[in-house]
């Protein structure tokens, strides 16, 4: 915890570094990228151009410091958890951290220049380094779990079998390029993938993984985004045979193996997280209550339609609502998705989708009476770990 000379100046400072934290994170990657340029495909180019990412590192900075004066530090560690497992499948390094707070104190005393007194520096500075050390603390332990080297999460993979899903999405199914036994993971998880761009640069994306159709195989969904740098060429530029780099499985918001009711609500490509949960509830042959829900635009849009009623159908006690309608909007109408459904106050809800479908979701939710606990979503967009409220509604 913050040191009480560090917490007063934290707390009278940070309206002041609030306020300029959009600049200062601007200077900030300006100055990061002129040092290093290779860090670049590291950070997600549309981002960097859209303003997302500097608007997710000032969400994080300052959510963090808030943390510290107002919770408990139970309170941290879930956000702590979740920045960590994508560090880990971005490879990140302790020394990343020194090379991020060299950069970042330079962009704050630019910007904020005489207010940055030695003691304020002093005082933000245990701020970054409480941040820093959890993070470094937590990924450590993901690294030895996995069983690497700190950074050596990258495998090379070769795409066993491409498939259109719908009418924006593909599935590809990964194999080991060594041949190689795959490491397990927990429905719910991740994957980074390398992907090579047509101007030879690479961008770096996380999709969720589920078990392909033969053993040792990996799949992801990826939807097309028009006019976006990854996801056309996972989807319409790879094929069977062609290489892929992908880092290790991870990921904290993962299905728990409790006797609770179940909820799983989907949008769009989110439905992949539903899948490899149905995946594991199969596997384990659980009698869990669960309800699937899933909103998509139409019929012809949604991705593995056939392979979600089959899970459900294959399950015990399990139904499955499928709403066609703009998820984007869910509740511009007056309607929720949720009408009809019987859900249990004390059902586990886990929730995958755009942004403001998922907004809509968990309001929805709480005032049908589930406890805001018990609801567990997944976002990559930039800035999503401290809450929705942080998360952009770009793509």
């Amino acid at each position: 915890m913050l040191s009480s000379t560090s917490r007063s100046i934290v707390e009278a400072t940070l309206p002041a570094v609030g306020a300029e934290i959009g600049t200062i994170s601007r200077v900030f990657y300006s100055k990061l990228f002129r040092a290093l340029p290779s860090l670049k495909d590291t950070f997600n180019r549309t981002n960097q151009a859209n303003g997302d990412q500097q608007r997710a590192l000032a969400a994080s900075v300052a959510s963090f410091a808030s943390l510290l004066l107002t919770e408990e530090p139970a309170d941290i560690d879930p956000i702590m958890e979740r920045i960590a497992a994508k560090h880990a499948s971005l490879g990140v390094r302790s020394a990343h951290y020194e090379i991020v707070r060299t950069h970042l104190f330079a962009a704050i005393a630019e910007v904020l220049g005489e207010a940055v007194t030695p003691q304020v520096a002093i005082a933000w500075h245990e701020v970054y380094t409480l941040m820093a050390n959890s993070l470094v603390e937590q990924e450590t332990k993901l690294y030895r779990r996995a069983g690497v080297a700190p950074g050596d999460v990258w495998r090379s993979m070769v795409v066993a079998e491409h498939e259109y899903d719908g009418a924006h999405a593909a599935t590809l199914h990964l194999r080991p390029a060594d041949h190689e036994p795959l490491p397990g993971f927990l429905p719910g998880q991740y994957i980074s993938v390398k992907v090579p761009l047509r101007d030879g640069s690479a961008q770096i994306r996380q999709y969720t993984v589920f078990p392909g159709r033969f053993r040792n195989e990996w799949a992801i969904t990826v939807k097309r985004t028009p006019g976006g740098l990854v996801s056309p060429v996972l989807c319409d530029d790879l094929r069977a045979g062609d290489p892929l780099v992908v880092s290790l499985p991870f990921g904290s918001l993962v299905l728990d193996d409790s006797d609770e009711p179940l909820l799983l609500v989907s949008a769009g490509i989110g439905v992949t997280t539903t899948i490899a949960a149905l995946r594991d509830l199969q596997s384990r042959r659980a009698e869990r209550k669960v309800d699937v829900l899933h909103v998509d635009r139409t019929p012809y849009e949604q991705p593995h339609r056939t392979e979600i009623r089959a899970l459900v159908d294959s399950l015990p006690d399990a139904r499955l609502h499928v709403r066609y309608t703009e998820y984007d909007e869910i509740r511009s109408d007056g309607r929720t998705p949720l009408a009809g459904m019987n859900i249990p106050s004390d059902a586990r809800t886990y929730v995958c989708g755009p942004v403001p479908f998922m907004r809509a979701i968990r309001a929805d939710l709480v005032a049908a009476g589930v406890a805001p606990e018990s609801i567990h979503y997944e976002a990559f967009a930039p800035g999503s770990w401290f809450g929705l409220e942080n998360v952009p509604t770009t793509d």
